[in-house]
């Protein structure tokens, strides 16, 4: 599966003008995360990694952090409560109605609202986030891809200016990868 769901990538799988790739099929979970950690010391920032399964060690490889999405729920979620008695406040304001004399701005009362607006934007600023940070919708297909990557196999894709395949493919070559093949079929697509 591509990244976004069970692969983990970074940076941009397409080629660049003056650079090409290299493409590493790997059996061993061990040996990819070997070999990202050799390229990102080598200086091979451009990597996509893929995996049949989210893996959290190939993430951490690739320098990913924890997910902003989180942050984007909590303003969201803010911004629904603030909303809820903001609204509910302005409405019994602009429309009072005196009833045993009680205060005409109730907040307790007001809770429920608050706590629905508050689920409602936290989920929808959720899906938002999701989108924004996945950069989704992707107008640009999967570019580089091979079938057993989703059949228990994992792999990596380098992107590497012309002069610095060799390089890469010495790193890569370190961790005896099953398969290795530079500029892919598909490499310089869509």
């Amino acid at each position: 599966m591509a990244e976004r769901g069970a692969a983990a990538g970074a940076g941009t799988a397409g080629a660049r003008e003056g650079s090409g790739g290299l493409l590493a099929s790997f059996d061993y979970l061990d040996a990819i995360v070997d070999a990202i950690h050799d390229l990102r010391k080598a200086g091979f920032s451009e990597l996509t990694a893929y995996s049949p399964f989210p893996e959290h060690h190939i993430e951490e490889a690739l320098g990913h952090g924890q997910s902003i999405v989180r942050v984007w729920t909590l303003v969201g979620g803010l911004t629904g409560a603030a909303t809820g008695f903001a609204l509910t406040t302005w409405t019994s304001m602009e429309w009072p109605l005196i009833t045993g004399g009680k205060p005409i701005v109730s907040i307790p009362a007001y809770v429920v609202i608050a706590f629905e607006l508050t689920i409602l934007f936290g989920a929808l600023s959720t899906v938002i986030g999701l989108f924004v940070n996945a950069r989704l919708p992707n107008v640009k297909s999967s570019v580089v891809y091979d079938p057993e990557f989703g059949a228990g196999r994992f792999g990596l894709y380098v992107t590497a200016p012309r002069d610095r395949i060799a390089e890469a493919r010495a790193v890569l070559e370190r961790q005896e990868p099953a398969e290795l093949v530079e500029d892919p079929e598909g490499a310089h697509g869509a």
